[in-house]
C-alpha cells in the first residue's frame, strides 16, 4: 500500500510540490484548498500527466479535509504570500490563523501524521502547528534550511563555474534575513569555499542567500518563489517516506541543542520514518555562535508577538 501525503494549499508552492512528489512516485496525494475547483482542477491536470510520466500515484483535489484521513505526512503551505516591501514578520498574525485552523483539521483525521510546515514566517508557523497539534517535536518540522542551502549552493556554483553536484552548503538559523550561512562547512568537491574564495566574495554570496526570497519577490512583483521551495519539500518527504536517516537542514524545536531552548530554529536534522530522528550539533566558532543566537532572538521576538 502506497504512502499518503496531504498538501494544504493548492497555490504555486502546494501544486508544484504535488508535481515533484507525483513525478517521483513517492505517495498518493491529496491537494486541499478553500477555493472551489482549484485543487480539483490542478489535481486532475497533474493526474493526466502521470501516464506520460509512468507514475501510478493517485492525485485528488478537495475543498474539505475528509479525503485527507490517514495521511502519513501533511504539508501545510496555505497562507498569504509575501508581497514587495512586506517583511516576514508582517505575515505573522494573518497566517497564524490559517495554519492553526488547518492543523486542527488535519490532526483530527491523521493523528499519527508528520507535519511539514512551509507557510511564512516559517519558524513562528511551526510553533503554531506544534501548539495546535499537541504533537511531539519529532512530528513537527519546518522547511527552511534545505531551500536556503540550495540557494547558497546555486550562487557558489555560479561564482566558481562548477557543477552544482560538487557543491554542498550549510545554513543554520531562522528562515529569513537572520539566517546563518556557514562558509567553512560549505564545500566544493570536499574543499571548503573559504579555501576557494576571498572573504569579500563569500560575504557577497552570503548576503544574497539571506535575501534570496526577497530577490525573487522583487522580480515577480505579485508572487514569491515556488520551484525551489517545493523541491525542498519533496526532498524532506523523500527522506521521511524512504526512512533514509538523511541529514538535512530543517527547522526543529530545540530543547537545549546549540544552547537554545523552546524555539524552532534551523539546524542539521536527521530525517527518517519517525520524522525528526536526531539533531547534529556541530561545534561553532564564537562568531558563528553569536550569529545563530542573533537569529534565534529574531525568532523569539516573533514568538512574543504570537503570544
Amino acid at each position: 500500500m502506497r504512502k499518503k501525503v496531504t498538501i494544504v494549499g493548492a497555490g504555486n508552492v502546494g501544486a508544484t510540490t504535488a508535481h515533484w512528489l507525483a513525478a517521483k512516485e513517492l505517495a498518493d496525494i491529496v491537494l486541499v484548498d478553500v477555493v472551489d475547483g482549484v485543487p480539483q482542477g490542478k489535481a486532475l491536470d497533474l493526474l493526466e500527466a502521470m501516464p506520460i510520466e509512468r507514475s501510478d500515484v493517485s492525485i485528488t483535489g478537495a475543498n474539505d479535509y475528509a479525503k485527507t484521513a490517514n495521511s502519513d505526512i501533511v504539508v501545510i503551505t496555505a497562507g498569504f504570500p509575501r508581497k514587495p516591501g512586506m517583511s516576514r514578520d508582517d505575515l505573522l498574525r494573518a497566517n497564524a490563523e490559517i495554519v492553526g485552523a488547518a492543523t486542527e483539521q488535519v490532526v483530527k483525521l491523521s493523528p499519527n501524521c508528520i507535519l511539514i510546515i512551509v507557510t511564512n514566517p516559517l519558524d513562528a508557523m511551526c510553533e503554531v502547528a506544534r501548539r495546535k497539534s499537541g504533537f511531539p517535536r519529532e512530528r513537527v518540522i519546518g522547511m527552511a534550511g534545505v531551500l536556503d542551502s540550495a540557494r547558497f549552493s546555486t550562487f557558489i556554483a555560479a561564482e566558481l563555474g562548477v557543477s552544482v553536484e560538487n557543491v554542498h552548503s550549510f545554513v543554520l538559523g531562522g528562515h529569513g534575513d537572520q539566517m546563518v550561512p556557514l562558509p567553512r562547512f560549505s564545500t566544493v568537491a570536499g574543499v571548503p569555499i573559504t579555501d576557494l574564495m576571498d572573504e569579500a566574495t563569500i560575504d557577497r554570496l552570503v548576503k544574497r542567500t539571506a535575501g534570496g526570497g526577497g530577490e525573487i519577490v522583487a522580480f515577480l512583483k505579485t508572487g514569491s518563489a515556488y520551484y525551489a521551495p517545493s523541491r525542498a519539500i519533496a526532498e524532506m518527504v523523500d527522506a521521511i517516506l524512504k526512512d533514509k536517516h538523511k541529514i538535512l537542514p530543517c527547522a526543529a524545536y530545540l530543547q537545549g541543542e546549540f544552547g537554545i531552548r523552546d524555539l524552532f530554529v534551523g539546524v542539521p536534522c536527521k530525517l527518517g520514518a519517525k520524522g525528526l530522528e536526531g539533531i547534529f550539533e556541530v561545534k561553532l566558532t564564537a562568531e558563528e555562535e553569536r550569529a545563530l543566537r542573533k537569529s534565534a532572538e529574531a525568532v523569539r521576538e516573533l514568538m512574543g508577538a504570537l503570544g
